[in-house]
């Protein structure tokens, strides 16, 4: 056998002739060849969707020993998985290892039958543990290799390749609109295959990737775990010096434990324990869900065994053990992937793709609209252009003798924007200081009235720390006093005829006075977050609006009946909201793309999509 690792930036087909090149893997396989349509055909139903599940099964060599055994606890899992692909969103099932307990022909024949349930139906993993194997990856021909080597998985949509010796492989599945990498490492992995590890590492940098081996780390009383020999080889070789690892599991070692370290980038990286051969039955064909869940930042953790719980009147000891809910067993880890895995910014779109019929007006700040160099102060007088066409420009005037950083260009932006830049505000009160964008008072807006309704859309971004005191800082705002527009019954004659502002708990607030009545109806979003960008968007139909955040419709939407804005012939505004016609604090965040728009969207037609 080589001991050469591929290169790095070897592709799949090389991978693969590297591997099923060798006279091992080139070996009779007893199992079935997967078809990747019928793999597929059977997957998750949204794969952009944020929520998706691993499942892991580990240890099954009580279930396949040739001196007694029963196999149907893990042939009833895999059917479990299969019958449950859709509706619990699994997208992978990973096997850690000693599949068998003595690793023969004769095992492994039995093993074959049973995986043969999910040979083209689920992509899916498997590496070998001490019982199914001896030695490291280096060993040779085994019943093991022959059996779940590179050309069982060869035909496999995840499949990318295994090393040179057969007993490494690696997967990439498709889950929460990105990619993700699953190494799975024999039990004693050669210094050959830690340099094919890392090859492949390299070679896919920036996915998000999770190691699966048998021999990882070894349990400690209380449930938690600490680095075995192998682990710690793989920790100081492989684990700590790819940032993209961020979890790490393994069998071998009972019962279930959990730790967490640091890796050399200061990031946590989880390592887990995940054995039931101890339990009631060889572990009765336990599955462990990992169940990803993007929006929450979380991974959420639950063990059960499909066999026992379709049982309808269990033993005792069966129902103790159909699930389990300890410490090491169900549980819930903290990830924050967009942080450590950002995704891949969209890429921009023209101000023609985005000017749609009845747009108003429409802003942007990058090359395309007012633009400069990132953090560089942007000039009083400068003109924000109506890409609109229809004249509505806005030019940058500064507030109180505000000093020039209170309003800078920024190449920050929310990772939907057509546009790739925004506008970093610094706004705020005691003293008093800001920036604001206006129109002039004879720019087309300044005395539309929007009777058959209207979209009013932009990207902010709040600051993370949040510092300081901007209790009702505006966002955007026509000016004016609506007392003078006849409007008594609202909460001040002073305030503007219609404005979007932040409370003091980060309270979206909209209000607007209708065309058609005295009333201020009134829309409260729940508390924006910091440090990351939020869309916003108030439709009107002609008859009630309703506040969108991140295309999410609110809560708390005015129920009052509101057709139009009351405008004066007043200048709209971006940045602030006047109150006695006269400008306070200013905003204090990022704002980018703006848009009008003189009817109803759909969220399906906001500028996000």
């Amino acid at each position: 056998m080589s001991d050469r690792s591929p290169s790095p930036g070897l592709a799949r087909r090389t991978l693969l002739q590297a591997a099923v090149g060798t006279p091992v893997a080139a070996a009779a396989v007893l199992g079935a060849q997967p078809a990747q349509a019928a793999e597929a055909a059977g997957g998750p139903a949204d794969a952009e969707s944020p929520r998706f599940t691993l499942a892991v099964v580990p240890d099954t060599q009580y279930l396949f020993d040739e001196g007694g055994s029963d196999p149907e606890p893990v042939r009833a899992t895999f059917r479990h998985v299969i019958d449950r692909r859709r509706e619990d969103g699994i997208v992978f099932l990973a096997h850690l290892g000693d599949v068998t307990e003595h690793g023969t022909t004769t095992e492994m024949r039995l093993a074959d039958d049973v995986f043969r349930t999910i040979d083209g139906r689920m992509p899916y993993s498997v590496l070998g543990g001490n019982h199914d194997v001896s030695g490291d990856d280096q060993r040779g021909d085994t019943p093991y290799l022959r059996t779940f080597g590179p050309r069982r998985f060869a035909r496999s949509a995840t499949y990318q390749g295994s090393s040179p010796d057969g007993y490494n492989s690696f997967h990439i599945f498709h889950a929460a609109g990105r990619q993700w990498l699953l190494l799975a490492l024999d039990w004693r992995v050669s210094d050959a295959g830690i340099a094919w590890t890392k090859g492949v590492l390299d070679a896919h940098r920036g996915l998000p990737t999770i190691l699966t081996t048998h021999d990882l780390v070894y349990p400690e009383d209380g449930g938690g775990a600490h680095l075995s020999d192998h682990g710690q080889r793989l920790w100081d070789q492989v684990i700590r010096r790819h940032d993209q690892i961020f979890l790490a599991m393994g069998g071998h070692y009972w019962p279930t434990g959990r730790t967490t370290l640091t890796n050399d980038h200061g990031n946590p990286v989880d390592l887990h324990i995940t054995n039931y051969q101890d339990r009631y039955y060889g572990g009765a064909g336990m599955v462990r869900y990992y169940a990803f869940d993007l929006a929450r930042g979380v991974i959420d953790v639950s063990t059960f065994s499909p066999w026992l719980q379709a049982r309808r009147d269990p033993t005792a000891l069966e129902a103790e053990t159909r699930e389990l809910t300890g410490d090491t067993d169900r549980f819930t880890v903290e990830v924050d992937f967009d942080r450590r895995f950002p995704p891949a910014p969209l890429p921009a779109r023209p101000a023609a793709k985005v000017v749609i019929p009845g747009t108003v007006a429409y802003w942007r700040f990058d090359g395309e609209g007012l633009t400069g160099a990132d953090g560089s102060p942007v000039a009083a007088g400068a003109v924000a252009r109506d890409l609109s066409g229809n004249g509505n420009d806005l030019t940058v005037t500064r507030l109180h003798d505000g000093p020039a950083d209170v309003l800078t260009f920024s190449a920050d932006h929310h990772r939907a924007a057509p546009g790739h830049g925004s506008l970093r505000f610094d706004g705020g009160q005691n003293p008093d200081r800001g920036a604001v964008l206006r129109t002039s008072a004879s720019a087309p807006l300044a005395r539309a009235r929007f009777e058959n309704g209207y979209t009013i859309e932009t990207f902010i971004k709040l600051p993370d720390p949040f510092v300081g005191d901007h209790a009702f800082m505006g966002i955007l705002s026509w000016e004016g006093r609506s007392g003078d527009a006849g409007k008594t019954s609202g909460w001040s004659q002073d305030e503007p005829t219609c404005s979007l502002n932040l409370s003091g708990e980060r309270f979206l607030q909209f209000v607007v006075y209708p065309v058609d009545r005295d009333a201020d109806p009134t829309s409260w979003s729940h508390a924006l977050p910091v440090g990351r960008w939020t869309h916003v968007a108030v439709v009107n139909d002609g008859r009630r609006t309703v506040t969108y955040v991140d295309g999410s419709r609110i809560a708390r939407n005015a129920a009052e009946d509101s057709k139009g804005i009351t405008t004066l012939g007043k200048p709209f505004a971006i940045g602030g909201t006047q109150f006695a016609e006269k400008y306070g604090q200013g905003y204090y965040g990022w704002l980018g793309d703006t848009r009008i728009v003189s009817r109803a969207l759909r969220p399906d037609q906001f500028l996000t999509r």
